[in-house]
C-alpha cells in the first residue's frame, strides 16, 4: 500500500511547527526520524493531511550539561546516543541500551524523542528514561513544560503529550561515581523485540545498595518500574537471598499480558531470570 496524499511543511523553529500544527488539528502530524510514523502512513493507519518535518530545527539537537543534569536534544539519533562522549559520561545506562535497538538502519534515522513520545511498550528508551529518573521537556503552544518520566507514560501508545504539544529534549540526572547501571534484553534474535527487557541504576556505598530504579519494557502496556523489588534490596548487599526475594517481589509489580507469543507466565519467569542476571552485575561492580 502506499499512504494517502499529504502536504509537507519543514519547520525552521519550534514555534513555526507548533503554529502549524494548531492550524492544522488533527490531520497534522510531526516527522523526524519516521521510523514508527512512516510504516503506519504505508498501511494508512493514519492519514494525516500534513506532515511538519521537525529534523531541521536547531533547537532540538545538541547534547550538554545543565547543572546537575544532561540535555539531550530530542532530534538526537540512536546511533549518536551510542558514539557521543557527554551520553557515555553522564547517562552510560541509554548508552548500554541502544546496541539493542532494532538495527543499524533503524539506529541511523530513529530519534530519542521520536521513541519517547511513541511510547513503544516494548522499546528501550522508554524504560531507560524511566529507570534513571528523568524529565521530558514538552513544548507546547501555551510554553514549555517538563514532565517526570514516572508521570509521562499514562498507557498503551499514550502519554502525557497533549495534542499538538511536541518533545524537544530529554533531561537526565549526571551519573556519579559511586553509581552502577546494568541492562539486558531476552529476545528470539538480536534485533527483534524484546520479550522481555530490563535496565536499572543504583548508588552503592561499597556492597550495600543504597538508592536504586528499576524499569522492565515489553511487560505491560508501559514501560515499569519495579518498586516492589527495589525496596526488597534498599539498605542492603546484594547476596544470593536478597536477589532471590527481589525476584520473588516481581510477583507485585509485573503482571504481562497473555499473547500468541508469549504466555504470561513465561514472560515473568524471563523477567525473574533478567533481573536476577542484571542484580549479579550490579553486586559485581557493573
Amino acid at each position: 500500500m502506499k499512504a494517502r496524499a499529504f502536504s509537507y511543511l519543514r519547520a525552521r523553529t519550534v514555534e513555526e511547527a507548533l503554529t502549524a500544527h494548531a492550524e492544522a488539528g488533527d490531520d497534522a502530524r510531526f516527522i523526524a526520524g519516521g521510523q514508527s510514523l512512516v510504516p503506519t502512513l504505508s498501511l494508512r493507519l493514519q492519514a494525516p493531511k500534513l506532515l511538519i518535518d521537525i529534523t531541521h530545527i536547531p533547537e532540538l539537537r545538541g547534547v550538554g550539561r545543565e547543572g546537575e543534569t544532561l540535555r539531550i536534544g530530542a532530534l538526537t539519533r540512536h546511533c549518536e546516543i551510542m558514539t557521543e562522549p557527554l551520553i557515555g559520561e553522564f547517562a552510560p545506562l541509554l548508552r548500554a541500551a541502544a546496541p539493542f535497538v532494532a538495527h543499524p538502519a533503524i539506529r541511523n534515522r530513529g530519534t530519542l524523542g521520536g521513541s519517547i513520545a511513541l511510547a513503544d511498550p516494548a522499546a528501550e528508551f522508554p524504560a531507560m528514561v524511566l529507570a534513571l529518573n528523568a524529565e521530558i521537556e514538552i513544548a507546547g503552544r501555551s510554553g514549555a513544560r517538563r514532565v517526570k518520566a514516572d508521570d509521562f507514560f499514562v498507557d498503551l501508545f499514550e502519554t502525557a503529550l497533549a495534542p499538538g504539544e511536541l518533545v524537544t529534549a530529554v533531561h537526565v540526572p549526571l551519573f556519579k561515581d559511586h553509581q552502577r547501571i546494568a541492562f539486558d534484553e531476552l529476545a528470539r534474535r538480536r534485533g527483534d523485540y524484546a520479550l522481555v527487557g530490563c535496565g536499572m541504576i543504583a548508588t552503592c556505598d561499597k556492597v550495600r545498595i543504597e538508592t536504586i530504579r528499576i524499569a522492565f519494557f515489553a511487560v505491560g502496556n508501559v514501560p515499569i518500574r519495579a518498586k516492589h523489588a527495589e525496596a526488597v534490596l534498599i539498605g542492603h548487599a546484594l547476596d544470593a537471598a536478597r536477589i532471590a526475594a527481589a525476584q520473588a517481589a516481581l510477583d507485585h509489580d509485573l503482571a504481562p499480558p497473555e499473547s500468541d507469543e508469549v504466555a504470561s507466565a513465561m514472560r515473568l519467569h524471563l523477567a525473574r531470570v533478567l533481573l536476577g542476571r542484571l542484580l549479579g552485575r550490579i553486586g559485581e561492580g557493573a
